[in-house]
């Protein structure tokens, strides 16, 4: 028998990854249940999907076998002293919020409860996802499973210590920002360069794709692959010693670090 699947709360995250459920032949569309803050964003989202929606987060908690508290981080406290006394015994809280501590979820339902706590990233909404995954001791090994292979329609995870989410946060929940900004300054230099700006996004999103698909598809190490493009006396080598002249790794490094420690002290 399948799980019931439940969303408090579908915006751009929670959507990314209904739609990745709904990839999978094993879940249909009565499968999910979601609550939405408007009736129009609910509409919306049934017009596309043919899910069905409520504005009452307590209905979704009485549906759901697996409970995605897919809200903001400053909303998590309320919607969960709203929805303890429906959930079901069993059910399996999954939350997706930064900053979010298993100990405050398990403080907040005042009982116990089953609860993995996940970071998504935002290439979710194209299925290419990178998630991190933690749990509480009452979990079992055939839920973390089951959980775990939700997340492998939407992208990959890793299992990791709770510690670990800041060190995660930095390198896989803001980097596609750091990404984004990758390739805008390549099209930019590309532009100036004399090719027009479209082509240039175009150009340099697909070299940034392929290249993280080398590394994944290879095994190779990304330095042994930076070698293989870098000839002796060429002109790869020439603008990866002006990176390294413009301080490319320690700003990374630098500014990896400052997102980890913001988010340990938020």
């Amino acid at each position: 028998m399948s799980k019931k699947i439940g969303f408090i709360g579908c915006g751009n995250m929670g959507k990314a990854m209904v739609l990745g459920l709904l990839t999978n032949e094993k879940i249909t569309k009565n499968d999910i249940f979601i609550s939405t803050r408007t009736r129009k964003s609910g509409v919306k989202i049934t017009d596309e999907t043919g899910i069905k929606y409520t504005l009452n987060n307590c209905e979704v908690a009485e549906f759901a076998d697996v409970l995605f508290l897919a809200v903001k981080p400053n909303m998590y406290k309320s919607v969960i002293k709203e929805i303890t006394n429906y959930v079901k015994e069993n059910v399996i809280i999954v939350t997706i919020a930064a900053g979010v501590k298993l100990s405050d979820v398990e403080m907040w339902f005042g009982k116990e409860v089953k609860i993995i706590k996940t970071m998504p990233n935002t290439p979710a909404m194209v299925g290419e996802g990178m998630s991190a995954i933690c749990f509480n001791k009452l979990i079992k090994q055939e839920e973390l499973d089951y959980v775990c292979g939700l997340y492998n329609n939407f992208g990959k995870y890793e299992i990791l210590e709770e510690k670990d989410f800041h060190a995660f946060t930095a390198l896989c929940g803001s980097s596609p920002a750091y990404v984004f900004m990758f390739i805008e300054a390549m099209a930019d230099a590309a532009v100036k360069l004399g090719i027009p700006r479209a082509k240039a996004y175009t150009m340099a999103s697909q070299s940034v794709l392929g290249s993280a698909k080398l590394v994944l598809e290879t095994g190779k190490h990304p330095g042994e692959l930076k070698d293989m493009v870098c000839s002796p006396g060429g002109t790869t080598i020439e603008a990866v010693i002006e990176l390294e002249n413009q301080g490319f790794r320690n700003s990374v490094i630098s500014a990896m670090e400052k997102c980890a420690d913001k988010s340990e002290n938020m």
